[in-house]
């Protein structure tokens, strides 16, 4: 009985020692195939690194795209409201110059002389004028001044009276305006030629 299990213990230790060999053989096949693998997977790496990144690029740049759209949205927004509420102070400060035309209205219905209302509609008048001016408005000066062609419209040419008024502006049709010194409305006149 004895023997038999030293049979057998030798027979395991026959067999643990082959299994070892195989195991051992296994072991060195295995370890090609993970030193392959291993090669692989550094390229499969920088590869998903790459993807990774141009994932990330994407990202960034959609972002970008999305913050870059949203501040023109919010500046055409603000320029909108920018060019309708513009003339806001200037009709705010027109507003008096209004009242005292009706207020000169209503007095020419009841007035039995002339020359009150006509100095109350003058005041008025250089109120609105002082008004605008205040807010950069001029009149171009034009009657007896050289043609410019940056500030005047010719309607006309006619013989000139004296010499001196040739190329000069001898009649001023419509009275031409600068704001803040920039033409918007050309004076309408008539040139001696």
């Amino acid at each position: 009985m004895f023997n038999k299990k030293k049979n057998n213990d030798k027979e395991e230790n026959i067999m643990n020692t082959e299994n070892t060999s195989e195991n051992t053989a296994e072991n060195v096949e295995n370890t090609d195939a993970s030193t392959n693998e291993t090669e692989q997977a550094p390229e499969l790496s920088a590869e998903e690194k790459l993807q990774a990144e141009v994932q990330q690029l994407n990202d960034k740049y959609l972002r970008l795209y999305a913050e870059f759209d949203n501040y023109k949205r919010r500046t055409q927004k603000e320029r909108v409201e920018l060019l309708q509420t513009a003339g806001k102070d200037v009709i705010v400060s027109l507003l008096p110059v209004l009242d005292d035309f009706d207020r000169a209205l209503k007095a020419m219905e009841t007035a039995a002389d002339v020359a009150p209302v006509k100095e109350g509609i003058l005041l008025v008048s250089h109120k609105l004028k002082n008004t605008l001016a205040q807010k950069g408005l001029k009149d171009v000066e034009s009657i007896n001044q050289p043609f410019d062609t940056d500030f005047h419209e010719a309607i006309t040419n006619i013989p000139a009276p004296t010499e001196e008024l040739k190329g000069k502006v001898i009649d001023e049709v419509e009275k031409g305006y600068t704001l803040n010194d920039n033409v918007i409305r050309f004076a309408k006149v008539v040139v001696g030629a």
